[in-house]
């Protein structure tokens, strides 16, 4: 059940929300290679506000402002993305197992930046690139759909397994006649997920488009409720569901987009927040979705200080989300089959 009651919000749930993301923010500043006292963490943050005697290095600030915003900004903006798509998507097609890229999302980022890669283009050409095909492959995914008779929630899943599939050879196809001395390796670091090139101009890129995606879905959320148990049961309480189910998919179409265009390929966090959100809240999107939208920033933000100080060299994204998600992904299986 949900963690609201009939007689308003709890504010447990509410002081969650404003408390968990502002205390991984401040923490992941004073992380990294040069570390920053938190006292003057405070200081440098509040300079830009309000008139503080300098008690740092311009080199501090420089870290704090040029290098650490930007990149905790970026992460948190992408795993908010992906998890607010994540948990739109499991509602949609009321299938807990259903992650962000069901549609091929991914798929076709991955293949517009790649193509990006092995044409030379620049850094912003291959953002652009990995957006557009993302989109690309989305739009074709809800067109064939549209042609395929019976239910169009079943048509959405078997046309986005078939694009993504299409999209893939392609990548495949690009990665093995491409250079391997250059492009080979920057594809494959590409496709393993990567914060560490994040620069200033990247946080509007994607602040943007995940903010006008993210507010159609708050709006909506109560109505993916009453999704859930069937167009048929929806219809008949007045839910226009082609009209919520465009919705969904437009607007989680552009929040996965813009996230894999800005981070590159980062997988499980769509999947496994969302399951950690609804273990904490219950079912009810009402709920669900603002904590699965919080929970998701703060996951990735955290993944991300564990890529940046593990090991001496930085670790992909990718690999440290697929750590996390494999494991939980065979435990939401097991869960299943006892049930």
């Amino acid at each position: 059940m949900s963690r609201y009651s009939e007689k308003g919000i709890n504010w447990k749930v509410i002081l969650f929300l404003i408390v968990l993301p502002i205390t991984i923010f401040l923490i992941s500043f004073a992380l990294g290679r040069f570390p920053i006292a938190p006292k003057d963490l405070v200081k440098i943050l509040l300079s830009r506000f309000f008139d503080i005697e300098k008690t740092w290095t311009d080199y501090q600030e420089t870290v704090v402002f040029n290098i650490r915003l930007p990149r905790v900004l970026v992460a948190m903006l992408v795993g908010a993305a992906l998890s607010a798509a994540g948990a739109a998507y499991q509602g949609l097609f009321k299938n807990p197992l259903v992650s962000g890229d069901i549609l091929g999302a991914s798929a076709g980022a991955g293949f517009g930046a790649c193509l990006a890669i092995s044409l030379s283009l620049s850094s912003a050409m291959i953002q652009t690139s990995a957006f557009i095909f993302s989109i690309i492959a989305v739009a074709l995914v809800y067109i064939l759909s549209l042609r395929m008779k019976g239910n169009q929630t079943l048509g959405l899943v078997l046309s986005g397994i078939l694009m993504g599939n299409i999209f893939q050879a392609g990548t495949s196809f690009l990665k093995y006649v491409a250079d391997t001395e250059n492009k080979l390796p920057e594809i494959t670091f590409w496709l393993l997920g990567d914060l560490s090139k994040v620069m200033k101009g990247d946080v509007l890129l994607a602040l943007i488009p995940i903010t006008v995606a993210i507010i159609p879905l708050m709006i909506v959320r109560w109505k993916i409720n009453v999704m859930t148990l069937g167009d048929e049961e929806a219809q008949c309480l007045g839910i226009n569901t082609k009209f919520i189910r465009a919705i969904v998919v437009i607007c989680s179409t552009l929040l996965t987009a813009t996230a894999v265009s800005v981070s590159g390929m980062i997988g499980w966090v769509s999947l496994v927040v969302p399951h950690l959100a609804r273990m904490i809240v219950g079912p009810d999107y009402k709920v669900l979705l603002p904590v699965s939208t919080v929970m998701g920033a703060c996951y990735l933000l955290i993944v991300d200080d564990l890529a940046r100080l593990v090991a001496a060299v930085e670790i992909p994204l990718g690999i440290l989300t697929s750590l996390v998600g494999a494991p939980f992904f065979l435990y939401l299986i097991m869960s299943r089959k006892e049930e």
